[in-house]
């Protein structure tokens, strides 16, 4: 089935499966800078599920997140730096306070393409370039003692509507920002030695009651698997992986209605 995402005036059209193919020769580049610099990183969320249930994409998925460990993420800031192909962008609060941590840790963006996402309440604030994107996710360690997490985390959930709001007015609130990301930080560095990992604190779209976390060897040594033309990393054990980052009927597809792009207003490539 073939998923538009937008008609032209011509009458061409743009799919979904456009996308992806600008999707994986970003994923290629990616992958081939973490390997060659030694960090390990892995398929996250909806590109996990694609990789496992469809070798590939999801057909029906627009967009492509990776994730990981913090101390593999500020390396592979420093390395971006250095060999980032000139053909990308990207973009993180560690290097642009414009940047609103709320959304994923960094976007490498493709110059030459534009979207536009139907999350408008998260708009791109750094307009150098608005192009098609690959998410990272930052994974810190973490407890999986309630006691001790949720303080931390209700933290976070209560800046989260304030930098929002600060945003949306156009006035860039760099010391909750701030604050916002410290706080993720330092409660890694608490819990260095907890056999537990889980997107960092500034992921705040999901319950704090119930949070992203795994044993560190679900996800870490990981794995090399078939993904469309190529090979890419996914969890250690990709099974407890996706029931907790996806859900226990991973495997089930949606109904068919269901089955539909939901990140994408506009796009040009």
């Amino acid at each position: 089935m073939e998923y538009i995402l937008k008609e032209n005036n011509d009458g061409s059209v743009i799919t979904v499966k456009d996308v992806h193919n600008v999707l994986l020769e970003m994923l290629k580049d990616i992958d081939i800078i973490c390997r060659k610099n030694d960090i390990p990183y892995f398929l996250n969320g909806g590109s996990a599920l694609g990789a496992v249930r469809h070798k590939g994409f999801i057909p029906w998925d627009d967009d492509a997140d990776i994730a990981m460990m913090r101390e593999d993420y500020l390396k592979f800031i420093d390395v971006l730096k250095r060999e980032l192909p000139d053909k990308y962008v990207f973009h993180c609060f560690e290097t642009n306070k414009k940047y609103n941590p709320l959304i994923p840790a960094m976007k490498i963006r493709k110059k030459g393409t534009y979207i536009k996402e139907t999350n408008t309440l998260l708009e791109n604030r750094i307009k150098e370039c608005d192009g098609i994107f690959v998410d990272v996710f930052v994974y810190d360690y973490c407890s999986n003692n309630k006691i001790i997490d949720l303080p931390f985390r209700l933290f976070n959930y209560l800046l989260m509507p304030l930098i929002v709001l600060f945003d949306n007015l156009h006035i860039n609130p760099i010391l909750l920002k701030t604050l916002f990301v410290q706080n993720a930080i330092f409660y890694g560095k608490i819990n260095k030695n907890s056999k537990y990992i889980g997107f960092d604190l500034c992921w705040t779209f999901k319950s704090p009651l119930k949070p992203f976390i795994f044993k560190k060897d679900e996800i870490y040594p990981i794995q090399y698997v078939d993904f469309e033309d190529t090979k890419l990393p996914i969890a250690n054990k990709p099974h407890e992986y996706l029931c907790m980052a996806i859900a226990k009927s991973y495997n089930t597809l949606p109904p068919i209605e269901k089955r539909n792009p939901k990140h994408i207003v506009d796009i040009r490539l």
